[in-house]
């Protein structure tokens, strides 16, 4: 876990100082700004859609999991791969949502932060799934840099948010 926010903060910190044109908005606008985290988003997506897709095939050839979880009590491949489809929802909407107020509220020189939380998120749940079934440890760095980086986007626009309310 701490090696998890000792990468998050770094990059993010990179990200914003040293953003790399190719990493930002082509333009300076809000619209331009949203339209570059969703596209950098597809990479939160494609793991909500692939949890989705390992599930239903499990189910679909398991005849215990085959009627669902509302249905059976579930074995125990159907109850890992429902957890890892649950969290990696949580996961998917908080950092959607921290993505698009950070994509509408801060500087353009700030976006490239999105790229690299994106970017965390993809590997983060790639361990994560690939450690669930192994327990906590074997989950944790997973956890820590799909969860870690939103958290760290979410402090800071926030923190932003409110400067600039003091600040008039």
């Amino acid at each position: 876990m701490m090696l998890g926010l000792a990468s998050t903060l770094l990059v993010v910190a990179l990200a914003i100082v040293a953003a790399p044109g190719a990493l930002l908005p082509d333009g300076n606008d809000v619209a331009s700004a949203i339209f570059h985290a969703l596209r950098w988003d597809v990479l939160l997506v494609v793991w909500l859609a692939a949890s989705i897709a390992m599930l239903a095939r499990h189910r679909f050839f398991t005849p215990a999991d085959i009627d669902g979880g509302g249905l059976s009590d579930g074995t125990p491949t159907a109850k890992v791969l429902q957890s890892v489809l649950q969290n990696t929802l949580e996961q998917v909407v908080l950092a959607l949502s921290v993505h698009l107020i950070w994509a509408a509220t801060m500087p353009r020189q700030w976006q490239a932060a999105i790229p690299a939380a994106a970017t965390f998120f993809f590997v983060g749940r790639a361990l994560f799934w690939r450690g669930y079934a192994h327990g906590a440890p074997a989950r944790a760095l997973g956890f820590a840099l799909t969860f870690y980086p939103t958290v760290a986007l979410l402090v800071v626009a926030v923190g932003h948010l409110v400067w600039c309310l003091i600040a008039g």
